[in-house]
């Protein structure tokens, strides 16, 4: 019996992925098991395995295109097993998927074809070319949503779907070939009533440039929209004096040559103590009610290209300094590499973004929903300070609690962030 090879979805937010490369060709023979496939989903890079064994009769989708979760893109079969009707049926999916949904869009109507015609640009047609006059365009909801940020009209798109509805390969091409370039219009010398004239036109070279989004930036766009409209922010901002836990970090790496601990170690150590101590901010919100959490799971906030990730330290509120390293390490770099799997960045509980190595001073960071706070970390500067009536260099840090008050208030914030505070001037207090 023949096997489908579908997009798979892995992880609870993926709607599309984009196939990165066939690791078979076909007319390869392939077990159960065998990867067949590398996707890239809206977190990392994952492998493809193959449901069951036989030849890979078809690539339905070439590496490079982006399609739905769900949608077929390989067929694994017998060598003479008839799949015929196998690829139709997907074929017809994708139509379906490709319909307008029951309450679409207002449709553009076709403006009569005048004359003479202007020429179209390079992938599109005039309107009369399109359709007659007075008809109603057949466009896909992903080719319409496009075509209205890109300043596209639907008229002037020639369909290349089922029954000639526009798709978004259409809106695609039309954004690559760039408008029509209109004839240079001769200059005027200006009057009383027209002024100046127009502002003269841009160097000749300075085109825009338009890149699909990765999946992992479409993941971003879609849950920062989910955070900062819906969740109420607010912020908090202290100064950390950090002398004594720079001191701690020297000892410890002194005395331990395997495995040195980091800045960043000693922050999410500060941040799980000061979570065991104010569980009111390990907290969620859901709908009309507050989920408490038993256990403290914090975010590392990652810089990838192209985007962000957020590995998950579990339990880390029982964990040592020692094992908070080792396993944050771990985690980040797996992180960095693209190899991390969707139970390691999900069920996080407070999350920590540090940009103190990029010399940023301070910053505000985004909520991740459903958590109901993140710190935000710049680095640590030697700055004058006045201590006990007497002015000296001290080395500081700034850090900045962004608070969802649905769940935390200003007062539970502050205790928190003291907490913190404490914890990494007086670091002894983490380790006992």
């Amino acid at each position: 019996m023949a096997t489908k090879v579908v997009m798979a979805q892995l992880s609870p937010t993926m709607e599309e992925g984009k196939l990165i490369e066939w690791k078979v060709a076909e007319g390869d023979t392939i077990s159960q098991g065998d990867v067949v496939a590398e996707i890239e989903t809206d977190k990392a890079n994952m492998d493809v395995e193959a449901l069951g064994g036989g030849v890979l009769r078809k690539i339905v989708v070439e590496a490079g295109a982006t399609v739905p979760v769900g949608a077929l893109i390989g067929v694994i079969a017998a060598p003479d097993e008839e799949i015929d009707d196998l690829l139709a049926e997907a074929a017809e999916e994708a139509a379906s998927a490709g319909a307008p949904t029951p309450e679409p869009a207002p449709e553009e109507p076709v403006a009569p074809a005048e004359d003479p015609a202007p020429a179209p640009a390079a992938g599109t047609a005039s309107a009369a070319g399109a359709a007659a006059a007075g008809s109603r365009i057949k466009a896909s909801p992903v080719a319409r949503r496009m075509a209205a940020e890109g300043g596209i009209a639907l008229s002037s798109l020639v369909g290349s779907g089922p029954g000639g509805r526009i798709v978004k390969a259409d809106v695609e091409a039309a954004l690559a070939a760039g408008p029509a370039v209109a004839p240079p219009t001769p200059a005027r010398a200006p009057t009383a009533a027209t002024g100046p004239g127009p502002a003269p036109a841009l160097p000749v070279g300075l085109e825009d440039r338009v890149e699909e989004a990765s999946q992992m930036r479409k993941a971003i766009a879609r849950r920062l929209v989910q955070s900062i409209g819906p969740v109420p922010h607010f912020f908090l901002t202290t100064e950390v004096d950090m002398g004594r836990a720079l001191e701690l970090r020297a000892d410890v790496n002194a005395r331990f040559a395997d495995g040195r601990i980091g800045v960043n170690d000693l922050l999410l150590k500060a941040t799980a103590e000061a979570l065991n101590r104010h569980p009111a901010v390990n907290a969620s919100w859901e709908e009309n009610a507050i989920r408490y959490h038993g256990a403290v799971h914090i975010g590392i906030a990652v810089a990838l290209d192209g985007g962000l990730i957020t590995p998950v330290l579990r339990d880390a509120g029982r964990k040592g300094l020692r094992q908070i390293s080792t396993e944050a390490r771990d985690l980040i770099t797996r992180a960095r590499g693209r190899k991390i799997a969707p139970e390691e960045y999900q069920g996080g509980t407070f999350s920590v973004s540090n940009l103190g190595m990029f010399e940023i001073d301070q910053f505000t960071a985004i909520i991740n929903p459903p958590e109901a706070g993140i710190l935000a970390i710049g680095q640590t500067v030697e700055k004058p300070v006045v201590v006990a009536g007497e002015v000296v260099v001290r080395k500081r840090m700034r850090v900045t609690m962004s608070c969802d008050h649905r769940v935390i208030d200003g007062a539970t914030g502050a205790a928190f962030l003291g907490t913190f505070k404490a914890m990494l001037e007086n670091p002894l207090e983490m380790i006992l």
